[in-house]
This record gives structure tokens, sequence and C-alpha cells, in this order.
């Protein structure tokens, strides 16, 4: 039989695979909130790309987030129809915003 050298708890191993993504998702949230940086469209981009990863594991306001960034600020079609599968998705867990927002679209 093999044996891991090392042993961890089931905990420890859970906290380092979710701090890159708070890490990321608080960063984007930082630089799209910020006063002097949000308006920038290659600090968006940026915080797009951040947000893209935690989007995908299913954290909602990094949905919600991205989705918006996508229909607000994208050109192309297919973003758009991104963004607000995006929002669909946040709004599907519960969020309210994401379902406003949606709501704006539609209209």
């Amino acid at each position: 039989m093999k044996f891991r050298s090392t042993s961890s708890s089931p905990s420890s191993s859970n906290t380092i695979s979710t701090e890159p993504k708070r890490f990321s998702l608080r960063v984007a949230l930082w630089l799209l909130d910020s006063p002097s940086l949000g308006h920038n469209p290659n600090v968006k981009h940026f915080a797009g790309r951040l947000l893209k990863q935690p989007a995908r594991q299913g954290v909602v306001l990094a949905q919600r987030r991205l989705g918006q960034l996508m229909c607000r600020d994208c050109g192309s079609s297919r973003e758009r129809r991104i963004g607000q599968d995006l929002l669909r998705q946040a709004a599907r867990a519960g969020d309210q915003v994401a379902r406003r927002e949606l709501g704006l679209l539609e209209d």
C-alpha cells in the first residue's frame, strides 16, 4: 500500500482552493467599484478576466457582476448574450439585483 507523505485535513485543502477564487473576486469588485479606476476600459477588461473563473464555478456575485459588465460594456451581440445567460444563472440562484437587471434588459 502507498501512503501519502503528508496528511492534510479536508478543510485545509478546501480553504486553499477557495482562496484564489475569493481573492480574484475581491480584487475585481474593488477595481470595478473604484471611482477612479472603474471607468477605464482596460480595467474593466482585466476585472472581467478576474471574474470569469469564479463565475464558472457558480459564485453568484461573480456571475451577476460579469453579466452586468458584459451586457453594458461589450460591443458584440455574442458577449451580450453570454452576459444575459450569466444574469439568468444568478437570478435563478436567488439574486434580486440580477433579476431586476434582466427585467431592465428585456423591456
